[in-house]
């Protein structure tokens, strides 16, 4: 049945004031009682309350008694009220830190070049700030933090159509990309590894083009979608076969099972090639260092914010920066 506009509904009669008149009463357990707590008389508070049985089709007190008891599907919206309550609580004090300068949310594209383990050391410590002063029920910052994968030109995709605010690892120049600056993150040192029982882990040194042309290659995916500059693979010899996978995690874990052959960073390398599990090549061709950056969004005249200035902050540290390009570094 169609409700007319002055016939209360759930979304009209569930407020934050009735949730609360509801839990008086179950507090109180009388009607009676609850309507001198809320300086109301007794009919006014019935009123009420039917005003939302009504609009939910439910009793939500048992009145056969004395005392007013609530029901099971009385229980359950006091449970869920108070939930609510303590939601709606939660928002303002959001609203309240966002209004001293924090941004609602923080979007970080992370390369595949760069340590999640140290990411992840990093969204801890800035979940755990708090405000000179205030109470440990006060939380963290409110600036909710999202984080990306990207890769290769997808970094720099990222930066450039606004989907971050930040980025860690681009290896590609960001110049052109209006409002983004960037700053060195570090090298990335490179080594040309395969499994023990691959055929190129013998063959004779240094390995040519030729020689390496036989054998597959694995590529990370360039999650570019829509960038100009199109997207890369790397180190692919004309009519060389691609295995192409999603991650750098992929990429080790298919060179160790000798699915194909590729350079891999050496901070991840650094430690199957010291159990064996893979053997580092030398090429005729030597592998270069690429120079790993960080990248954010700061338009001329409008400052960083209060999340993306601590990022900025810890960046600007040494050790943060070896740590996020050097799995073994200590943060």
């Amino acid at each position: 049945m169609d409700r007319s506009p002055a016939t209360p509904t759930a979304a009209t009669v569930l407020t934050p004031e009735a949730l609360a008149m509801l839990a008086t009463i179950a507090r109180q357990g009388s009607f009676a009682r609850a309507a001198r707590e809320l300086g109301l008389v007794p009919s006014s508070l019935t009123y009420r309350v039917r005003q939302i049985e009504d609009a939910l089709d439910v009793l939500l007190f048992d009145r056969s008694a004395r005392q007013a008891r609530p029901t099971a599907a009385g229980l359950e919206l006091l449970r869920e009220g108070e939930r609510l309550l303590a939601d709606l609580d939660a928002v303002a004090r959001r609203v309240r830190r966002v209004a001293t300068g924090w941004e609602p949310e923080l979007t970080i594209a992370v390369d595949s070049l760069v340590s999640r383990v140290t990411v992840m050391e990093l969204c801890e410590q800035f979940f755990a700030l708090r405000e000179p002063g205030a109470d440990a029920a006060a939380g963290g910052p409110p600036t909710r933090l999202r984080l990306i994968d990207s890769t290769l030109n997808g970094t720099l995709e990222a930066m450039a159509n606004g989907q971050a605010d930040l980025a860690l690892g681009a290896v590609y120049d960001s110049a052109g990309i209006a409002g983004v600056r960037s700053l060195p993150l570090g090298p990335v040192d490179f080594v040309f590894a395969v499994a023990p029982h691959h055929p190129l882990a013998t063959a004779p040194e240094p390995l040519d083009d030729t020689a390496l042309r036989e054998h597959r290659l694995v590529a990370v995916a360039d999650s570019a979608r829509q960038f100009g500059r199109g997207r890369q693979t790397v180190g692919v010899l004309p009519g060389q076969d691609v295995f192409t996978v999603a991650t750098m995690a992929d990429k080790l874990d298919a060179q160790m099972r000798a699915i194909g052959v590729g350079r891999l960073p050496m901070s991840l390398a650094r430690p199957y090639l010291a159990s064996g599990r893979l053997v580092a090549r030398r090429l005729r061709r030597p592998t270069r260092p690429e120079v790993a950056c960080y990248l954010w969004r700061e338009a001329p005249g409008n400052p960083p914010q209060r999340a993306l200035r601590w990022w900025l902050q810890q960046l600007e540290r040494p050790a943060t920066r070896q740590a996020l390009l050097d799995r073994s570094a200590a943060l």
